[in-house]
């Protein structure tokens, strides 16, 4: 099964919102396969730090705006995530602000980010589905 099978299944998404998170967490994690690591990293750099470790964490999630999705992810980057969903940039943003707590908080169901890349993402998703 797919990172984007794993995503897909855990949210009940449709193919879009799957799509757009995987999308987004393969963009960040380059050819490394760290998706979920390099997400994290971006949003610490922009200051949001405490905003997707309450994600990860086992508590609360803490909101995020279309604007502070778009000041993590820059503009090419949400152009290139929105085409690939056929989803026009600002509704590319704002799905990602509705999805992402809940795609990050189902992908690490222990509190932390899970070892070993894109395979480890799903494999923690897969345990935590039980």
């Amino acid at each position: 099964m797919s990172l984007f099978d794993a995503i897909d299944n855990a949210l009940g998404a449709n193919e879009a919102h799957a799509g757009l998170v995987t999308a987004a967490m393969e963009a960040l994690g380059g050819s490394s396969g760290s998706g979920l690591g390099g997400l994290v990293e971006a949003f610490q750099a922009k200051g949001l730090g405490d905003v997707v470790a309450s994600w990860i964490g086992t508590g609360q999630n803490l909101p995020v705006s279309a604007e502070q999705i778009q000041s993590v992810l820059g503009s090419g980057l949400v152009q290139q995530l929105a085409a690939r969903v056929g989803l026009p940039p600002e509704a590319a943003t704002a799905l990602l602000a509705q999805i992402l707590p809940q795609a990050v908080d189902r992908l690490t169901p222990e509190g932390t980010v899970p070892a070993g890349g894109l395979l480890g993402q799903a494999t923690g998703l897969l345990r935590g589905l039980r």
